[in-house]
């Protein structure tokens, strides 16, 4: 028992989740922390803290997996953590310094979590025609001679997200990924999105840890699910046709989102 739920029901959520990440670069912070909001009935706070540990971890053991298939771009990865860290470092001290109670935190992150959902279904649902608009639209050819600084810029976005909601490295980052690098194929960014996401977590994970909200007996029991899930997903990456879980994905995310902002 973790104090939230079943071991072994945990264990196969963080299962489902990893293979999910594994497979689509997306997904993580996006079921997880509202899945353990709404199903488990985790506080949001500790849901965002132990999210991002636990991401953390298993998306070490899939970028492994996704550098062993050569599907990472190290320098858009590193351009990204650039901009990524700082900034949830700094938003991270900002909450620290604002002394909120725990429950105006938990709302802070709660209603956060929502918005940043929503967000996350929108690049879902649009991620195919933002890729062709980009393709066509001479503007933004035009601001790709910038890619480096633009890069860093988003990456600074992300770890504002990342840091209140453990979302955005996800379905955000690899929009935003798809308009900047197109000649990249859906692989190598899912592959960089999860290579970004190591040291981002990490960085956020250690600052809620600071602030009390990462639950490690929680954080084991999806780990146990979680690690072998994204590797078994990473590994299946370029085999399995990601269309139709994404739109499974997107039903039941909606419905998590609204149901966080009523």
């Amino acid at each position: 028992m973790t104090g939230f739920g079943d071991f072994g029901l945990l264990a196969a959520a963080g299962l489902g989740v990893g293979v999910i990440v594994g497979l689509t670069g997306v997904g993580g912070g996006s079921i997880m922390t509202p899945l353990l909001i709404t199903l488990f009935g985790v506080p949001a706070s500790i849901a965002v803290g132990t999210d991002l540990a636990c991401a953390a971890v298993t998306k070490t053991a899939g970028t492994l997996a996704h550098r062993a298939a050569h599907n990472i771009k190290s320098r858009v990865v590193m351009l990204l953590a650039f901009g990524s860290v700082p900034a949830a470092i700094a938003t991270l001290a900002i909450v620290a310094l604002a002394q909120l109670a725990p429950h105006e935190l938990n709302r802070l992150i709660r209603e956060s979590v929502g918005i940043a959902l929503l967000l996350s279904i929108a690049m879902l649902l649009l991620r195919s025609k933002i890729k062709r608009w980009g393709t066509r639209s001479e503007s933004l050819c035009a601001l790709r001679r910038h890619r480096p600084v633009l890069t860093v810029l988003v990456g600074c976005l992300i770890g504002i997200a990342v840091a209140l909601t453990s979302l955005g490295a996800g379905a955000i980052g690899a929009a935003c990924l798809a308009l900047l690098y197109p000649e990249l194929e859906p692989a190598e960014i899912a592959g960089s999105d999860i290579a970004h996401a190591v040291p981002l977590t990490a960085v956020a994970a250690a600052g809620h840890a600071w602030l009390g909200t990462v639950d490690f007996g929680l954080l084991l029991a999806l780990l146990a699910g979680g690690i072998p899930g994204i590797v078994l997903g990473s590994i299946g990456s370029r085999r399995v046709p990601v269309r139709v879980l994404r739109m499974m994905l997107v039903a039941t995310l909606t419905l998590a989102g609204v149901k966080l902002l009523a």
